[in-house]
């Protein structure tokens, strides 16, 4: 029997086992992606449900009535229309800031040579190793020495600029090949007009990631509103969700309402920019 003989009788056992192995992996995250799901889908059929199927043990999946008024109940408890517009204004104005930060940080240490480039590089990914709560002290006296308390530079400067988004911007600008920055240079554009023109049309994958990561920690923050924040007209849609609680007891069919329908924009907002969300986590480098 030939070589040729031999890999054809094989041929099919291992393309069986391919798709063995490639249904085997599609179950696993199909079953991955339901377990992450399952808090979700709770928390949406919580909402429908009256106060006594709640207290029910054990506590039904489905409403046995869909009450609708939970919504708006809820809507109606607070000022929920200045809760969305706050945290509408800090979590764009964020996003804008933050990409105009990293992206001019990122160019730099892609792009730019200069003494201490890499060292300088590498304390800005050692901060990632820091947690927030290290900083929140300090953070919150610099604030209130510039007189920010209660209002929307306090939830806005100081989370701008993050290592996490210089990194993600700058793995992305070092896979744009750097002869295109030469041609525009020889047509007389400068480093400013290079970037814009350039390095951004062309890392718009990257730049639609970081914006989602940006919008969604803005939009669902609660630590550092929750310190800068006492004032009700300032509060953002997560401090918003404190007005459910009391002393004794909380309505949750309407706090599950309103913790559903303050979800709906960032679920939009992933959902509109869900391919370059996919499309910037691979060829940025972060996958796997």
């Amino acid at each position: 029997m030939n070589a040729t003989a031999v890999w054809s009788s094989t041929r099919p056992s291992h393309r069986l086992s391919w798709r063995l192995a490639r249904w085997l992996g599609r179950s696993i995250l199909a079953l991955v992606s339901l377990l992450m799901l399952v808090p979700i889908i709770w928390m949406v059929l919580t909402s429908f449900k009256t106060q006594a199927e709640i207290a029910a043990w054990p506590p039904p999946l489905l409403p046995h009535t869909f009450v609708w008024e939970n919504y708006r109940n809820a809507w109606e408890t607070a000022p929920f229309a200045r809760y969305f517009l706050n945290s509408a204004i800090v979590a764009v104005s964020a996003t804008l800031g933050n990409l105009t930060v990293c992206t001019l940080a990122a160019y730099a240490f892609a792009r730019l040579r200069f003494p201490g480039r890499d060292l300088s590089f590498s304390v800005v990914l050692a901060t990632l190793m820091v947690p927030s709560q290290v900083t929140l002290v300090p953070t919150f006296l610099i604030v209130r020495y510039l007189s920010w308390i209660n209002t929307y530079w306090a939830l806005i400067i100081p989370p701008l600029g993050t290592a996490f988004g210089t990194f993600l911007l700058r793995q992305f600008f070092l896979t744009i090949p750097g002869e295109l920055e030469e041609a525009a240079r020889i047509d007389g554009a400068g480093r400013l007009g290079i970037l814009w023109r350039i390095i951004v049309p062309l890392a718009q994958p990257a730049l639609a990631t970081l914006a989602i990561f940006t919008f969604i920690g803005f939009w669902d923050d609660f630590l550092w509103p929750l310190i800068t924040i006492s004032v009700d007209d300032m509060r953002t849609v997560q401090l918003g969700l404190s007005i459910f609680k009391n002393e004794y007891s909380i309505d949750w069919p309407r706090l599950m309402a309103a913790s559903t329908f303050i979800q709906v924009p960032v679920f939009a907002v992933y959902l509109a920019a869900q391919r370059y969300f996919v499309e910037g986590v691979v060829l940025s480098g972060l996958k796997g």
